[in-house]
């Protein structure tokens, strides 16, 4: 098996998280937008941080490129995992993806910081997820971690 891990990270939460990934599937990864050409691969494991209840923008991209892989996809997000924000925009995520083999997900919230925390407090109506994200704090923690390992190493 010939994989790779591909992330994208604005507050390192989704970063620490592809490091975990990576790690247990002994290989490299690389930002999303250092991806490259991944044809020599047949397993891709994504990762995205959440913007509006989706996967970012640049992951959106990348998603769409799937088809024929192999794919493991883990977000991270302010939301309460299980909530209907959360499994939204995994969702989302299997959408774009709909021609590759998606093997497995994860998502585990991420902290929120104080900047993206009082400009959502300040939407009218607020978002969905704003409620749990003082509960993101801390993560993705050493219980994150074990559990995404063992998730990759369930759709294996």
């Amino acid at each position: 098996m010939s994989a790779i891990v591909i992330y994208s990270s604005k507050s390192n939460n989704t970063k620490k998280v592809a490091e975990a990934v990576a790690e247990q599937l002994g290989c490299e990864s690389k930002p999303v937008k250092e991806a490259g050409d991944i044809s020599g691969y047949d397993t891709v494991a994504v990762g995205f941080w959440y913007q509006a209840g989706q996967p970012d923008p640049a992951s959106q991209e990348f998603l769409a490129t799937l088809a024929g892989k192999k794919v493991f996809l883990f977000g991270t997000h302010g939301a309460a995992v299980g909530t209907p924000p959360a499994e939204n925009g995994m969702l989302k995520a299997k959408e774009l993806a709909k021609d590759a083999d998606i093997i497995g997900t994860f998502s585990c919230p991420g902290e929120v910081g104080e900047k993206v925390l009082k400009m959502a407090a300040a939407k009218d109506p607020q978002p969905p997820w704003l409620a749990a994200a003082p509960d993101a704090k801390g993560h993705p923690d050493a219980a994150d971690i074990a559990a995404v390992k063992a998730a990759v190493k369930a759709a294996l």
